[in-house]
């Protein structure tokens, strides 16, 4: 008898990691990891934020939506709030925009950068201990090298506090608080499809 092969329910999914929290399943170190907060079978993030950044992660089973997410020939403008330590002068925003140089040689590509209010965030479980004046950013990328925010703001003078992504193309984190998650909606998954190309 032939077997039919069934094709898997395609599964999109918006989740506000935590700080502290790794962008994978498993952890041989024990630490704490996605399979602590969503049970949902073979979903996989597409892309990645590091430990100590917080904020949206897409997990699909859809594996040309990851790639394409993943992609720099595809790559989706992304928004990340700041919290930096330091007084922002017109002179470190111009510095930021325009692209300042990271490890060593390497020049970011322009991006939009602008002081914002207090975007008013729960407090993370680990508390920030600033040494002087702190104020939050706005930067919204269109690359996404390793730490890259980190390395922009240190190369001004403005070392990073607190690093929250708020949207990955059209899906935005709003409404989530950290450590929950709820399905992509149709007219979101529709706006990203169309951001990609697909």
């Amino acid at each position: 008898m032939k077997k039919i092969k069934t094709e898997k329910k395609p599964i999109y999914i918006k989740f506000f990691k935590p700080y502290g929290v790794l962008c994978s399943f498993t952890d041989p170190e024990d630490r704490p990891n996605l399979s602590q907060y969503i049970l949902q079978p073979d979903v996989y993030s597409a892309g990645r934020l590091d430990m100590d950044s917080e904020g949206l992660l897409i997990l699909t089973n859809d594996g040309e939506i990851n790639h394409r997410i993943t992609s720099p020939q595809h790559y989706l403008q992304k928004i990340y709030y700041v919290l930096v330590e330091g007084n922002v002068t017109s002179e470190n925003l111009e510095l930021l925009s325009s692209g300042p140089i990271i490890k060593g040689s390497y020049k970011t590509r322009p991006c939009n950068v602008e002081k914002i209010p207090d975007p008013l965030f729960q407090e993370r479980e680990k508390p920030i201990t600033p040494h002087g004046p702190i104020n939050w950013l706005k930067i919204i990328l269109n690359e996404g090298k390793k730490r890259q925010i980190r390395h922009m703001t240190a190369a001004v003078g403005l070392p990073t506090l607190r690093l929250i992504r708020v949207a990955i193309g059209p899906i935005k984190i709003e409404g989530l608080k950290p450590g929950e998650w709820e399905l992509i909606s149709e007219s979101e998954l529709t706006g990203l499809k169309k951001d990609l190309r697909i």
